[in-house]
């Protein structure tokens, strides 16, 4: 079978669960998106990525103790499978292969 690659936002969602380690759970998650990416990540497209990524086995979760804060509901953790790195690598070193060589344009077009 041949491996997918994955997507740009696939990517950050796992990157963002490594950063995070062990605390790696859904508004942590969006938060650190919406602060180095500087994008707003939507509650609702990072739980349907969350969802797709678990379905693929790239990742894993678990959930955590309830907490009282939360009306006694537990939060759901999620951890990058060996899977989920490897996608990540071969989507990394794609990227480096195609980058490599590529001079940008600063501000103009190139026509």
């Amino acid at each position: 079978m041949k491996e997918k690659f994955l997507g740009e936002f696939e990517q950050m969602v796992l990157l963002a669960i490594l950063k995070l380690q062990d605390s790696a759970y859904g508004v942590a998650i969006r938060e650190l998106l919406i602060n180095t990416i500087a994008r707003d990540v939507s509650v609702g497209a990072l739980y349907t990525t969350l969802e797709r990524l678990e379905k693929k086995g790239l990742l894993t979760s678990s959930y955590g103790e309830a907490i009282a804060e939360r009306g006694g509901r537990a939060k759901k953790f999620y951890v990058v499978s060996g899977q989920g790195k490897q996608a990540l690598n071969r989507s990394k070193q794609a990227l480096d292969t195609l980058w490599h060589g590529v001079q940008l344009a600063q501000g103009g077009h190139n026509a």
